[in-house]
């Protein structure tokens, strides 16, 4: 059974976007998902600092969108194996999982910390487009609550478990993150980990995180209503796949508890350790990280011996995870999309190019189909693959809203194969 892995907050490096917009469509997807999260994601994923990618508000859109593109462009999942440019559920989708409700497919899904989002998405309880705004509002709630007070992460390496948790408890402190394979992340005011780094347990290594705050403490209960107050108009479904929670690593059995435990985790712990059991014990064989990958892997190296392993860091992985997809069943040939949609980067104005082209007419790579013009300058609107216009959606000086669709196209055969 494949595991399908996403990671959590501090797996972000400078320019680990970059390489990914060399692919066919997916500069478009950051594109619209950058308006739904209220975050530059072709900037920060690109050129933005270290300083500036530790920001939550900015760190946990970058995490989730680089999970879903990949995603994306290997078809994972009931809202990339049919749907559109947007990553939104066609009706074939739609009915696929009902299919499939009932009972779980062969695969795993579990993301760490904010990665819960983005596996909610392959398993096929959000859409990208839902996933997109939640994970802004999160970022943001919770950069606004680690404001309220200086607060800090520190990861305790090694040690006996029993002496490591009792010494966070004696400072004061929360075990935010329980990771197994020896490490747990201790969590507080940087008072209380000021004592604790001065008064360490027997037989560990401390490692303070740069990170903004004390994420899945009681610090963070202010973020909790504004989740909720936003997840309350989602439309949800329950998982196609088995998909962990990291409150307790059980399977998730609807959409609904999914979505509560999703709201309430970002002031509780996260047990990565019981996720990564409950893996174990369903038979997992393979385990595939989604980028910016590498930390979860590593994890499960120590804890999961005798599985199959699998970072995708950058597209230059495309083929060996296509090959761990076949061989584990999961074809995401067979769910090619007949179609795609290329919808509005922006809010603005749609002003067509001077030789559009018709329905039926087929168009290259690259190929500029019109513009959205705004105050201040505008942002071309390109055909990202060869593909043949089936229709268009709006007409020229039509006003247009970031992620409204603009013309569906039918992708040539090697454009569909190259953005599996």
């Amino acid at each position: 059974m494949l595991v399908f892995a996403a990671p959590g907050q501090g797996a972000q490096t400078p320019g680990f976007l970059a390489p990914w917009l060399e692919l066919p469509g997916v500069a478009d997807l950051l594109a619209s998902w950058s308006d739904l999260a209220e975050c530059d994601l072709m900037k920060y994923g690109t050129v933005g600092t270290a300083d500036e990618i530790r920001d939550t508000a900015i760190a946990q859109p970058l995490l989730v969108a680089a999970a879903l593109a990949a995603a994306s462009v290997l078809a994972m999942g009931p809202a990339f194996s049919g749907g559109n440019d947007r990553g939104e559920a066609s009706s074939v989708d739609r009915a696929e999982h009902a299919r499939h409700a009932d009972g779980r497919q062969g695969g795993i899904a579990a993301g760490h910390s904010v990665g819960e989002l983005a596996a909610g998405v392959i398993a096929g309880v959000l859409a990208p487009p839902d996933a997109l705004r939640l994970v802004g509002v999160r970022g943001r709630a919770m950069a606004d609550a680690a404001a309220a007070r200086q607060t800090s992460m520190t990861a305790v390496l090694g040690g006996e478990e029993a002496v490591v948790l009792r010494s966070i408890e004696a400072h004061g402190l929360t075990p935010a993150n329980s990771n197994g394979a020896g490490q747990i992340v201790a969590a507080g005011t940087a008072e209380q980990l000021a004592a604790f780094a001065a008064d360490p347990p027997a037989g560990a290594r401390l490692r303070p995180l740069q990170v903004a705050g004390a994420f899945h403490t009681a610090h963070m209960a202010p973020a909790v209503d504004a989740l909720r107050a936003e997840a309350a108009a989602l439309d949800v479904r329950d998982p196609v796949l088995t998909l962990l929670s990291n409150r307790d690593g059980a399977p998730v059995r609807t959409g609904a508890d999914w979505l509560e435990r999703i709201c309430s985790q970002v002031s509780a712990p996260v047990r990565w350790d019981s996720c990564m059991s409950t893996m174990g014990s369903l038979g997992a064989t393979a385990f595939l990280e989604l980028p910016p990958a590498g930390t979860l892997v590593g994890l499960a190296r120590r804890a999961m011996p005798g599985v199959q392993l699998l970072a995708v860091r950058t597209p230059d992985d495309l083929d060996a995870a296509k090959a761990l997809l076949a061989e584990h069943d999961v074809h995401s040939d067979s769910h090619a999309p007949e179609w795609r949609l290329l919808v509005a980067p922006l809010a603005g104005t749609f002003r067509a190019a001077a030789a559009p082209g018709r329905p039926g007419v087929a168009v290259r790579s690259g190929a500029e189909l019109g513009r959205v013009e705004m105050r201040g300058g505008s942002h071309q609107v390109t055909a990202g693959f060869p593909a043949t216009i089936i229709e268009w959606l709006v007409e020229d000086g039509d006003p247009v809203s970031p992620g409204q669709p603009l013309v569906r196209l039918e992708p040539a055969r090697s454009a569909t194969q190259e953005g599996q």
